[in-house]
């Protein structure tokens, strides 16, 4: 590497990391809280027979709260633990919103929006007021009414992976009949290019690989994941494949401790107390340089003969193209864009050919880039051209977030609605669906801002806090007449995003609570089943999401042609989705035989995929052009001491999307929220010491007293945390999914 901190030197560039990932401190967390007093609800939660809260990597269901889909036990991890703690807190008081103004509520952190408690009684903030206040369901039904009742084009939705697959099928359900195609979700923030992608090459925009396809993999590629933090039981899964004698080679642009070694409770003899080596073979590419990473392990293959040409003659189109492309790029290009050496680049190719299956894997260091789609290309043309894509242990596999997000999409909540899908909906609602282009999260945000959205309803989510430019995510939201949020608990979007007329706050019950059962699909397709269940707040006056989005329909649309209050009960939407959502045909029968099932069409063990064709479609990648500013284009003199460099946005260890459970970061030894990670070359070469307080400006503003951190970052990057550093930058859009470049974001450091 050039310049770069070697991986097992990680933990050296700063005194407070400690030098492996996961071990004895995650035990001694879930101890703190399984021993404590809530620790025996702590447990019947544990134990309920539903899916967990956290990742999409997913557990629970009907095969028990610690159970897989394979039916291996000890399924759990300490962001289960976290996400269901932060859900069994008392409720906020019933006197807090008279107590506490906007004004004051607007100076919380995350952390401490979070930690207020559960909300237990809907309330409004009205136009002109200083306070929310309580409101009645009469009010609630008769404000949001009028605001459905506005032009469909003026009427949008947002939503999260925290609800179920019932009540996103009726979200959508309920938008479409309304003539609305403005369905934003949290995916067009994190993996819609992963979507995008997948869907051109293979047919299918989810992950290939089942787990247990997973399981008989010699190697992982794993791409911009920060796995031990945010999917610690992947952590198990590479673990064991190498144990097995295979390879995992790491891409991220910052070395985390528990990429290099991992000690997982899971396995305490071997590796709890000692730590399991992870990363074969660690590269750390510039930000925003996967493609040029990626076509250079491809000419490396096509330089050694070592791409499976029958293969590509009989399962792929379009590969001539990208073999001649990638053959026709200097080395000199290649190394100088991804900033990773040939020698290193040869090294993962022999890895890959060597290997009898190999897992392409990656999360949104991928994804958050301006090219984000041809990252996923570029990816999947690799997994190709070496025969690895529709085998049982090889393939592409994108590592959701949300434990339900990738559900979502399968149930139409989605710009882009696939054909059988709305057919079938036409079918239902006996007319046919508006055919114009719906907002992604970004182009909400826009139309918002343009005056263009008078009502919005938000089923979950942060969407304020998860957007660039914090300032035009305010504004923009301030110009819609109505906003609802449905939520279990308060967020900065519930004190930040707020409605020009009437902004109101739905508590909602959460997954384990919900009085009927429901469904959820985890990143590798799987869907489980969720028991009936009970809150623990008293006399609290919540309602589920599905109950809400049933009585709002039926007031909007009346009966016909469809029934909404029969619909509260969640079997007949079941009955819906088995006839209307490919794959998902097993729904029906699911409320009598519990049988969760894998997702019909979507894990390919042979290479016959969903396109017309049966093969897949290849496309050439173009270099990136990666160019940093000067200084005196953030308007910042050249005398300044400073240093311009690629800031990459990321999640802390006890962090889940915006919510914030912990203020630091003991794995990259980061103290509090308001730090920048940095290259100690970096650093020194600006003429500064760790610790030392610096201004990080972007396009769209700045955060002062930021201290610099000394970490595995690669030379010429920084990484803060995400959602505070979004004030300061703008959205730069990959124009084929939509989704801000997050992992790319040029800033000025200074002093």
């Amino acid at each position: 590497m050039d310049a770069e901190i070697k991986p097992e030197d990680a933990t050296k560039a700063t005194n407070n990391a400690p030098e492996m990932g996961g071990g004895l401190p995650v035990v001694q967390y879930w101890a703190e809280h399984t021993l404590s007093p809530e620790g025996p609800k702590l447990w019947q939660t544990l134990l309920h027979k539903s899916a967990c809260l956290s990742c999409a990597w997913g557990t629970g269901g009907q095969k028990g709260g610690f159970a897989n889909e394979l039916g291996e036990t000890m399924q759990r991890c300490a962001k289960s633990v976290e996400a269901i703690s932060a859900e069994l807190q008392p409720a906020v008081s019933n006197h807090f919103f008279d107590r506490h103004s906007i004004a004051e509520l607007q100076q919380l952190t995350s952390l401490e929006a979070d930690r207020l408690g559960r909300l237990s009684f809907p309330v409004i903030l009205r136009e002109g007021k200083s306070h929310y206040e309580r409101i009645s369901w009469d009010e609630i039904y008769e404000i949001s009414e009028a605001g459905f009742r506005k032009s469909p084009e003026r009427v949008a939705s947002y939503s999260s992976g925290r609800s179920s697959n019932e009540a996103a099928y009726l979200l959508q359900l309920m938008m479409r009949s309304l003539g609305s195609n403005h369905l934003a979700d949290c995916s067009d923030l994190c993996h819609v290019p992963s979507t995008v992608g997948l869907k051109q090459m293979f047919g299918s925009g989810t992950s290939m690989v089942s787990l247990d396809s997973l399981k008989k993999a010699d190697c992982v590629v794993l791409i911009g994941s920060n796995a031990p933090a945010n999917h610690p039981r992947l952590m198990n899964e590479l673990i064991e494949l190498r144990d097995r004698g295979g390879k995992v080679i790491v891409v991220n642009p910052v070395v985390e401790v528990g990429l290099v070694k991992f000690a997982s409770p899971a396995f305490p003899l071997k590796s709890l107390f000692t730590g399991s080596e992870i990363s074969s073979l660690y590269l750390q590419p510039i930000p925003g340089s996967d493609v040029a990473l990626f076509i250079g392990i491809q000419k490396a293959l096509i330089e050694r003969n070592l791409i499976q040409t029958d293969y590509l003659c009989a399962h792929a189109e379009g590969w001539e193209a990208v073999v001649d492309y990638a053959g026709s790029i200097s080395w000199e290009a290649i190394a100088q864009t991804c900033g990773v050496s040939q020698q290193e680049i040869e090294v993962a190719a022999e890895i890959i050919a060597s290997s009898k299956g190999v897992v392409f894997a990656w999360a949104m260091g991928a994804t958050q880039q301006e090219n984000g789609v041809d990252n996923i290309y570029a990816i999947a043309n690799t997994a190709l051209l070496t025969g690895n894509a529709g085998k049982d242990g090889g393939g592409t596999m994108p590592i959701r977030g949300h434990s339900n997000v990738q559900g979502f999409g399968s149930m139409g909540v989605t710009v882009q609605l696939k054909k059988e899908i709305q057919e079938a909906l036409e079918k239902l609602l006996g007319r046919s669906l508006n055919r114009n282009p719906g907002y992604r999260a970004r182009d909400l945000i826009d139309a918002a801002d343009a005056g263009k959205v008078d009502t919005l309803i938000c089923l979950g989510g942060n969407l304020y806090a998860a957007n660039p430019d914090l300032n035009q995510a305010k504004r923009a939201l301030g110009n819609i007449e109505m906003i609802i949020y449905l939520a279990t608990k308060p967020n900065l979007g519930h004190f930040h995003g707020l409605a020009q007329k009437n902004t109101i706050i739905i508590p909602v019950f959460n997954r384990f609570e919900n009085p009927h059962q429901t469904t959820t699909e985890s990143g590798n397709n799987f869907v489980r089943l969720n028991d009936v269940g009970k809150t623990h707040l008293k006399d609290a006056d919540l309602i589920s999401e599905v109950e809400f989005l049933t009585q709002l329909a039926h007031r909007i649309l009346g009966s016909d042609p469809v029934d909404w209050r029969k619909l509260q009960d969640t079997k007949y939407v079941r009955q819906l989705i088995s006839k209307t959502i490919p794959g998902f045909e097993q729904m029906a029968t699911i409320d009598e035989t519990k049988e969760e099932f894998t997702i019909a069409g979507r894990i390919f063990n042979e290479p016959k995929f969903a396109t017309s064709s049966g093969k897949a479609n290849m496309f050439v990648t173009p270099l990136p052009e990666l160019h940093l500013p000067e200084v005196k284009e953030f308007g910042v003199t050249e005398s300044t001491q400073s240093i311009v460099l690629a800031l990459m946005t990321g999640r802390s260890y006890s962090q889940h999307n915006t919510v914030v459970y912990k203020p630091g970061d003991k794995y990259r030894g980061m103290p509090h929220r308001n730090c920048i990670l940095m290259n100690p070359s970096d650093a020194k070469q600006a003429g500064w010491q760790e610790h030392q307080r610096v201004t990080v400006q972007g396009d769209a503003g700045k955060l002062e007293d930021v201290e610099i951190i000394f970490g595995g970052v690669r030379q010429g990057a920084a990484m803060m945390f995400y959602p505070e550093v979004n004030v300061i930058f703008k959205a730069r859009i990959d124009k084929q999914s939509g989704i801000p470049a997050f992992k790319r974001v040029p800033v000025v450091v200074y002093t």
